[in-house]
């Protein structure tokens, strides 16, 4: 692998920060400062943190990084249920975007083992 966009988890991130900016265009205004930032920060880390991750060069790094996309994977997942909740999207919206998240997830997963055994 020579370049994190190769990667097939930073191309599915980069697919859910698509989806995650164009749904919170219709979130009401009064959430620009609340649910909306938070979710579009949270999914820009994502695939962020992924390339980052691969751009330092080693295996720990790397590693590292992909816990903390994981983790932003989660956050995603939480606040995009709380969208439903709050009925700022719908549930079939909110079901495909957690299936990407499981999938993501998956992937991110078999980085971090594959990577964890090359320290």
């Amino acid at each position: 692998m020579r370049n994190y966009r190769d990667l097939i988890a930073w191309r599915i991130g980069m697919d859910l920060v698509e989806a995650i900016y164009r749904q919170t265009k219709t979130f009401p205004k009064d959430e620009i400062y609340g649910l909306t930032s938070q979710l579009r920060r949270a999914a820009v880390s994502i695939p962020a943190n992924i390339a980052e991750g691969q751009g330092r060069g080693s295996p720990g790094d790397f590693v590292r990084f992909l816990r903390i996309a994981y983790g932003s994977l989660r956050e995603v997942e939480t606040l995009t249920m709380i969208a439903k909740r709050l009925e700022y999207a719908d549930a079939a919206w909110v079901d495909a975007q957690l299936d990407i998240a499981a999938e993501l997830g998956r992937v991110i997963n078999g980085l971090i083992k594959a990577n964890d055994e090359k320290r």
